[in-house]
């Protein structure tokens, strides 16, 4: 594995001149706003480019086939920076697939709680200026790298940027596991699972199951137990450097989960080994951006009790 972890980003990004454009698939709402903005953008002088399935799932219909298209691949190619409208669950997806290519990504908040996707929809329009004119702030976010050993063989691995999920699936009994950092025994636990969480994943499904929020400037990754049959057995923090592995004692139906997205059929004996990934992504926040401002609002805190 590379250790020569990414350092943070300049403070702000270069104005982009081909920009990517990537929705939440069968949503009539989002290809609205894709359209305004490819044809905003392109009033800018924009070069813009559309993701293939957001062309063929969302756009038809909307005046939009003369936008070139193309595959992750393709876009990671060629974009200076990507446009993601939709939700948390949009962006988790762009990011896993952009990664390798370092595109700096951007989020329009059609989705629920949005703590990615950071813009709203009705100031879309109005927060490009300030991108296209390079006042937006870049962000760097860790990504985990995970693998699936099944004897001495790796039968899957994947990228995750919220968390890798290790449970008992869906039936009813919890599983047995190891856990290992760096090679040293942990502990033995019954539970229903285990959360593997980055910084961005604290407010994910580990905030769910009583976990910590990380502030993303934080380097440590989060271990939360899904309904340990122990109370002594607490969510811990351990560095970004260090190695993770889960390994499967007893199970009937287990499963891991990259990020919600993803999911794989575990057996007993097999190893799951988690450790920070060489690739990180680049979210792009608008001048103004705070993420305790952000927690406030998404969670609701300092809200007077509502009177009778």
């Amino acid at each position: 594995m590379n250790n020569a972890f990414p350092h943070e980003p300049a403070d702000h990004a270069p104005p982009p001149r081909t920009i990517a454009l990537i929705g939440k698939y069968h949503s009539r709402e989002i290809a609205e706003s894709i359209r305004l903005l490819a044809k905003y953008l392109h009033e800018r002088g924009m070069t813009v480019l559309i993701e293939e399935e957001t062309a063929s799932n969302v756009v038809s219909g909307l005046g939009l086939g003369s936008w070139a298209s193309g595959n992750f691949s393709w876009l990671g190619a060629h974009a200076d920076l990507a446009i993601v409208v939709g939700g948390d669950g949009t962006m988790l997806n762009a990011a896993r697939q952009l990664a390798r290519y370092r595109v700096p990504l951007v989020g329009v908040n059609q989705g629920r709680l949005g703590f990615m996707t950071d813009i709203a929809r009705a100031d879309m329009l109005t927060c490009m200026d300030d991108l296209l004119d390079g006042r937006f702030v870049p962000e760097t976010r860790m990504l985990l790298d995970a693998e699936i050993v099944r004897g001495e063989r790796s039968v899957v691995s994947n990228l995750a940027l919220n968390d890798v999920v290790v449970d008992k699936g869906a039936i009813g009994r919890m599983i047995e596991f190891e856990l290992f950092i760096d090679g040293e025994f942990i502990y033995h636990l019954r539970s229903d699972g285990l959360i593997v969480a980055t910084s961005t994943g604290s407010t994910a499904y580990a905030l769910s199951a009583n976990g910590p929020i990380l502030h993303p400037q934080v380097a440590a990754i989060a271990l939360v137990p899904l309904c340990p049959h122990a109370l002594t057995n607490r969510p811990i923090l351990v560095g970004d450097r260090n190695e993770i592995e889960i390994r499967i004692v007893y199970a009937t139906d287990s499963r891991a989960h990259f990020d919600g997205q993803v999911t794989v059929d575990l057996r007993n004996e097999d190893s799951v080994r988690i450790r920070r990934s060489e690739y990180s992504i680049c979210l792009l926040h608008p001048p103004g951006y705070s993420y305790f401002a952000m927690l406030r609002e998404k969670l609701h805190w300092s809200e007077r009790p509502k009177e009778h």
